[in-house]
């Protein structure tokens, strides 16, 4: 079997790419999908493909509707999702998928520093793993697809 692991959370560091590599270096039977990771790039698509706006709210709007379907289709697709809270920015787009992957009954791990343990309580509640780093989340990953 083939596992298909959705990456959801923060963008702003390289985690994605520790999770890919340990996967890559072991071998492990999964396919990866993502958001759109360049932020400017998922700011602006809504302006780009359907034209300007006078106001942030709008264009924000346009935005978060067109990212919705790549976001929905490939967490819907997901086996697993795996969502990264980071450390610096408030990520409620984190906190959505998040909620939509346990609302859809997806096996859900999370990776947080352990200061945002308390902020983060109902997420990790509705978490089958709890991970501060990706290290864990490969091993995890390892476990959870071996062959026997």
């Amino acid at each position: 079997m083939e596992w298909n692991v959705y990456l959801a959370g923060e963008i702003h560091s390289d985690w994605r790419l520790e999770i890919r590599n340990g996967i890559e270096k072991n071998h492990l039977p999964i396919e990866i999908s993502a958001p759109v990771t360049d932020h400017p790039a998922s700011d602006d698509v809504g302006v780009n493909i359907l034209g300007d706006e006078d106001k942030a709210f709008w264009k924000d709007h346009k935005g978060g509707k067109i990212n919705a379907i790549r976001t929905r289709a490939l967490i819907e697709q997901a086996d697993i999702v795996v969502v990264k809270f980071g450390e610096k920015y408030r990520q409620w787009n984190a906190a959505f998928d998040a909620g939509y992957a346990s609302a859809l009954g997806k096996k859900l791990i999370v990776i947080h520093p352990e200061e945002h343990t308390h902020a983060l309580k109902e997420v990790d509640s509705a978490a089958l793993a709890v991970c501060q780093t990706a290290d864990q989340v490969i091993e995890i990953l390892k476990y959870v697809t071996v062959k026997e």
